[in-house]
């Protein structure tokens, strides 16, 4: 018998002082039986990080041709592809092709530096591609605010993100490895 995803909820209010966006974005997330609760968290921080109304969380893991999250107009054309992980440069060309811009939220401490040296000079010939490093630490800090039900603040300003929850508050600082034109 397969096991089936976990449901979470969470009420997000962002307040992005840097981009002047004050959003209130209420999600319902399936964790796959294979996704940590670090990637969940992962995921919703790159939704706050990358506030939008538009922007929206998909099958994920349950999909291959599809991002962690994506924002498409009313065209149906891509917008913004939202990555997590260490994809492959066919995974990135594919992406950078398809969207208008790409974001990839890169995490492992052990990994992800190998994997940007063998991608930076691939990565780089994509003017579209930005790639951010969390580290383990921010996101073991995510992964003690998570509860079933969540109701979270992120304040972004500055390159820094304050994460606050019923459980707890997390300060995370994204690195910027490569940031699109």
């Amino acid at each position: 018998m397969a096991l089936k995803a976990t449901i979470y909820k969470a009420q997000m209010n962002v307040a992005d002082l840097d981009r002047d966006c004050y959003l209130d974005g209420s999600h319902t997330l399936a964790c796959h039986p294979s996704e940590t609760l670090q990637r969940l968290m992962l995921r919703v921080l790159a939704w706050g990080l990358n506030a939008d109304q538009d922007l929206a969380f998909t099958k994920g893991l349950c999909d291959t041709d599809e991002p962690d999250l994506w924002k498409k107009n009313l065209s149906d054309e891509i917008e913004l592809w939202v990555e997590l992980g260490l994809p492959d440069e066919k995974r990135v060309k594919r992406a950078a092709q398809k969207a208008d811009r790409v974001v990839i939220y890169a995490y492992g401490d052990n990994a992800a530096p190998m994997w940007w040296q063998s991608m930076k000079s691939k990565a780089s010939q994509y003017k579209n591609v930005s790639v951010v490093f969390i580290e383990d630490e921010a996101l073991a800090c995510l992964e003690g605010m998570v509860e079933r039900t969540m109701q979270l603040q992120l304040t972004i300003e500055g390159e820094h993100a304050w994460l606050s929850g019923n459980t707890g508050n997390c300060t995370v600082i994204p690195q910027w490895w490569q940031r699109s034109a």
